[in-house]
């Protein structure tokens, strides 16, 4: 069997979603459309935060970088999609692709700790509000932060490291719209049972240890919200977490259904759906979820957008 591996550099060839050219037009309109919301939705989040003093609070530095997420790894999988749709060059460079599924694990990576950071920020406002400003200094936010990244690189480096390994024969075509490794994984001619379980054991200790501390977190902010003598005091305490809970639940859901399965276990049908669930649509739906359930993000965009016009008034 004619046999290559990373050393021979080749083109891989992205399958992409469908065949059909009509439904091709379809896609690329919907997906530039969505894709041009998350630009815009994301930019806007961290402008707003950024532009209103009262909004710099550690639940809105989270988020900020929350945006700067979603913004990052929607703009290593789009534009490339985007370019498969509408023209009819399919392929993509071995370095290209690898490039392009590393910074997507990295920031992945990268945003499951940063939501495990923002449950246990939720967490210290409702459980612990007297010492709040205390326990979520900028120095306790930042190093939250910097570790969020860390980990994300981390898992990234270690899933390059296993796929470099990886032989592929006289296939070079990848049955997905992008470089995904349980599709890179599915294309290699040799044994990858040892490589898909270091790749699952810490791919999916990334994930159960952020879901471990988002649900600890969670179970003390319930618990502490049933204590709460009031409605009106309960409706006010869980409404400071739902947007970041529905944002958890969507994100989750969709990278446990994707990754933490082997590769016989590889539909490309349901794979595909569940990836641009969570690669085109979950960081535009991010910054919806947050400014349409949260009074403060609108009341700064109120305060932001009278302040230009005042601005221009003077002028």
């Amino acid at each position: 069997m004619n046999s290559w591996n990373h050393t021979n550099k080749p083109d891989f060839i992205l399958m992409g979603l469908t065949d059909s050219k009509e439904i091709q037009l379809v896609l690329s309109v919907l997906f530039l459309l969505i894709y041009l919301v998350t630009v815009l939705g994301n930019i806007g989040m961290m402008l707003v935060i950024r532009l209103d003093a009262q909004l710099h609070t550690p639940m809105y530095f989270f988020l900020t970088h929350l945006s700067f997420l979603d913004l990052s790894y929607s703009t290593v999988i789009t534009p490339k999609t985007l370019e498969n749709l509408m023209t009819s060059n399919k392929s993509i460079s071995f370095m290209g692709c690898f490039t392009q599924l590393y910074f997507f694990v990295l920031f992945g990576g990268a945003e499951c700790f940063l939501l495990s950071s923002m449950a246990y920020d939720r967490y210290v406002a409702i459980c612990n509000p007297l010492h709040y400003p205390l326990v979520m200094s900028i120095r306790r936010c930042q190093a939250l932060l910097t570790c969020s990244y860390m980990m994300g690189a981390i898992d990234s480096s270690v899933n390059m490291l296993c796929l470099s390994r990886l032989n592929f024969c006289s296939s070079h075509v990848i049955n997905h719209f992008f470089c995904d490794t349980p599709a890179i994984l599915a294309l290699s001619c040799t044994d990858t049972y040892v490589i898909e379980m270091i790749i699952i054991i810490v791919s999916g200790s990334t994930l159960m240890v952020s879901l471990l501390t988002i649900s600890m977190s969670y179970t003390s902010i319930l618990s502490a919200i049933m204590k709460i003598s009031s409605t009106s005091g309960k409706r006010k305490a869980f409404s400071t977490c739902a947007s970041h809970l529905v944002a958890v639940t969507i994100f989750y859901s969709t990278m446990i259904f994707t990754y933490l399965k082997p590769k016989k276990s590889y539909s490309l049908g349901k794979d595909q759906v569940a990836s641009v669930f969570y690669t085109i649509v979950i960081p535009m739906l991010n910054p919806l979820i947050y400014s349409l359930r949260n009074k403060e993000v609108k009341s700064a965009v109120s305060r932001v957008i009278k302040k230009r016009e005042d601005h221009r008034q003077l002028r």
